[in-house]
């Protein structure tokens, strides 16, 4: 995606939207990156995040990446590899290839966890889970986020935008 060979270029690339999708985006257990580092097939591939956050990388070991974004993580990997004595001018890039899924609960017909899709809405998400029971309160949703630390359920309308890792809840209707 983006190419970084230090962390002033991931800044600018963050700074300027290069990173279409994922510079506001944080990393999360679940999701799966390619790294490639320019002439280093051995340390190029694609990783998982492990629960605990972690990605596991060769020469540098456990790198905690929960909650970092992609150009962070870049910056890291970056000063990493030249700090650490293993390349004098390392050229890294990474890039997201399956986000964590995402969470359809309550009066749906399909409750469970679905694969996140760019761009994905409360609407969307709701149809992938075979729409609404005749008990749905269809013009209202309650969205727990991924990325709040909190973990509060806030109310959501049909066209608000879902991120990887969130809990939709469909609340029922009364009467």
């Amino acid at each position: 995606m983006a190419s970084a060979g230090g962390s002033v270029a991931a800044a600018q690339a963050a700074a300027s939207g290069e990173l279409k999708g994922t510079s506001g985006y944080r990393l999360g257990a679940g999701d799966k990156v390619k790294i490639t580092v320019y002439n280093e097939d051995m340390l190029s591939g694609q990783y998982e995040i492990s629960g605990s956050g972690i990605m596991s990388l060769p020469l540098i070991g456990e790198v905690p990446v929960a909650g970092r974004s992609v150009p962070e993580v870049i910056a890291y990997l970056t000063k990493t590899l030249k700090d650490g004595g293993y390349m004098l001018n390392p050229s890294v890039s990474m890039e997201v290839m399956n986000y964590r899924p995402f969470y359809v609960l309550g009066e749906i017909k399909d409750p469970g966890k679905y694969a996140y899709v760019s761009d994905m809405n409360v609407l969307n998400a709701v149809a992938l889970a075979g729409g609404y029971t005749y008990r749905a309160k269809k013009d209202k949703a309650l969205i727990i986020r991924a990325s709040d630390p909190e973990k509060k359920e806030q109310v959501a309308k049909p066209g608000d935008q879902v991120m990887p890792g969130d809990i939709i809840r469909i609340p029922e209707r009364f009467f």
